[in-house]
């Protein structure tokens, strides 16, 4: 089998939606500028039809054997990089050969073994994985070793949910009541609001407990945007409500500040991140300086399919846990349900961006009931539904 073409496509639809996509926006490390913070969430555009203007691109790697292997969600610059820098090396190459490519790859961007080159390269990966699924007519997770179990419990990212009091409330009993065992929120204030911003903090995690009842996990997730005593007064204030984890507390090359933040936490909260991470070598950095205790790489972003069963060892060997970042559901999935359930417990469900990056396939994932199925599509199930897809662009 050889590679013929690599094509990057943008697809545009409509998808219905009752109202803008998003009530609210996560905070963001550009907050700490007061005029920047005051902006709102960027919406997605609406068309005359009344539905929500989807464009999505595509990458596609075909192959002589008619066998096209596909990934979706890439940025501009992620579909510039395969197309100018991956694509030469692409074209005549065994996909088969994962490992030589991905090896090649990054050998080839000494430049690019971070950020959207290695980001280019995980989407390829990725569609490699695609093709070696459907050549031998099997999910990716069973080429990976699995599945290791029938389904997984998924919880909740609310990310766009407005943060209102009595709107918490009735969206926590919403997905408390579709059965979701975990939520994760958040908040908007930061340091920049002192302790008031603490005290809204603490509110919120008190609305949501309140109810979703004793049992249901809550997450928080900061995006890189708070700072040490930011954090450590709200994992002291939320204690006896039980916070489950801090995510990305702090930015992601602050080693040092995650070291002295685990110190001074003591155990109260877990701290989660690693989703701006990128290879083993970043992510083995952090485990050797013991500074998470979940680790959320992502296969879309930080080296694909491969290089996460890589990821996935290492966080095992370091009596972590791994819970890949929610960017490419079929590639989380596919990671999933491969790994010990001790490694991947879960798997995560952006409630807004889930539906929205999904758009354009024939067959979604989502969660029932608050688990998710095991895929049984060959490949990694990137079938595109083609009715929905109402003009295309080649890039």
């Amino acid at each position: 089998m050889k590679i013929t073409d690599v094509r990057c496509v943008e697809y545009t639809g409509s998808m219905p939606h009752d109202g803008p996509l998003w009530d609210d926006r996560l905070r963001r490390p550009t907050d700490v500028y007061q005029e920047l913070s005051a902006a709102g969430p960027t919406q997605v555009p609406v068309r005359d039809d009344g539905g929500l203007e989807v464009r999505t691109i595509f990458l596609h790697v075909d192959t002589d054997e008619s066998i096209t292997g596909s990934t979706a969600v890439l940025s501009a610059e992620q579909a510039h990089t395969v197309l100018t820098v991956l694509r030469p090396q692409l074209l005549g190459a065994d996909p088969l050969a994962t490992e030589r490519i991905w090896d090649v790859g990054y050998r080839s961007m000494i430049h690019g073994r971070a950020g959207v080159g290695m980001m280019a390269l995980s989407a390829v990966d990725c569609a490699l994985w695609d093709i070696r699924g459907q050549r031998f007519g099997v999910p990716v997770h069973v080429l990976l070793g699995g599945p290791t179990r029938d389904d997984v419990p998924a919880y909740a990212s609310t990310l766009g949910d407005s943060l209102a009091a009595d709107d918490v409330a009735r969206r926590t009993g919403e997905l408390v009541g579709a059965g979701f065992g975990g939520i994760k929120w958040f908040p908007r204030w930061g340091p920049d609001s002192g302790h008031a911003g603490v005290d809204r903090v603490v509110e919120l995690v008190a609305t949501v407990r309140q109810a979703a009842g004793p049992h249901v996990e809550i997450m928080l997730d900061a995006w890189s945007s708070w700072d040490i005593p930011f954090t450590v007064a709200v994992a002291r204030e939320t204690e006896a409500l039980r916070v489950r984890w801090i995510e990305e507390p702090l930015p992601a090359d602050d080693t040092a500040g995650y070291a002295a933040l685990r110190r001074r936490l003591g155990g109260i909260v877990q701290i989660a991140g690693g989703e701006h991470e990128y290879t083993r070598w970043g992510i083995g950095r952090l485990l050797r300086e013991d500074l998470l205790d979940v680790y959320q790489a992502d296969p879309h972003w930080g080296g694909g399919i491969s290089e996460m069963v890589r990821v996935g060892a290492l966080v095992s060997a370091g009596g972590r846990q791994f819970v890949p970042h929610g960017q490419s559901l079929q590639c989380n999935a596919a990671l999933t349900f491969a790994a010990s359930p001790g490694l991947v417990p879960e798997m995560e469900y952006l409630r807004r961006l889930g539906p929205l990056y999904q758009h354009f396939l024939a067959d979604p994932i989502a969660p029932v009931d608050g688990r998710i199925a095991a895929p049984t599509a060959p490949g990694l199930g990137m079938t595109p539904a083609t009715d929905r897809i109402l003009d295309t662009r080649p890039l």
